[in-house]
């Protein structure tokens, strides 16, 4: 039986800076993303956007429509999609899957000229990568180094709502 209440997705606010704060990964996660607290302050293009279950924030996420898009993609109509983490105390409740399962309707709704979500992910990061592809993410074949080695370049077609 599924018990994992209905999430939405939402842009930052103020209201929930203290949950954010008290995120908490295991390392063998922390390394493959950035905790909330670490990305509270961006840079034009750059959008915070939190994983709500009811009112109370679970995951978070950055997506981006700066230069640094063009790094993974030449679609100027793409996003780029990082910094994905479900707080430690509510993984296992399907609340990532759910929000990527929303994430082209939020970003259709959002950023109507966006039809593509792209992102980079660790090669050793499999159960990342077994989620992005459950949800319609396509490995491009295009590779990338990061900090801690290589990562699979993964992008989700948007389809419009005009």
């Amino acid at each position: 039986m599924n018990t994992t209440k209905e999430i939405h997705l939402s842009f930052y606010e103020e209201k929930y800076l203290k949950i954010l704060s008290e995120f908490e990964l295991p390392e063998t996660q922390a390394q493959f993303t950035a905790l909330p607290e670490n990305l509270l302050t961006i840079s034009d293009g750059q959008f915070r956007i939190v994983i709500l279950s009811g009112d109370n924030p679970v995951g978070f996420f950055l997506l981006h429509n700066t230069a640094r898009v063009s790094e993974y993609t030449t679609n100027p109509h793409a996003m780029l999609l990082t910094a994905l983490s479900i707080n430690h105390n509510y993984q296992g409740r399907g609340y990532a899957k759910k929000a990527m399962l929303e994430l082209g309707a939020f970003v259709s709704k959002q950023f109507k000229e966006c039809n593509e979500i792209i992102l980079a992910v660790n090669h050793k990061n499999i159960p990342a990568q077994n989620l992005y592809k459950n949800v319609g993410f396509m490995d491009t074949g295009r590779r990338k180094i990061g900090k801690i080695g290589e990562q699979l370049i993964m992008q989700l077609t948007i389809q419009s709502n005009m």
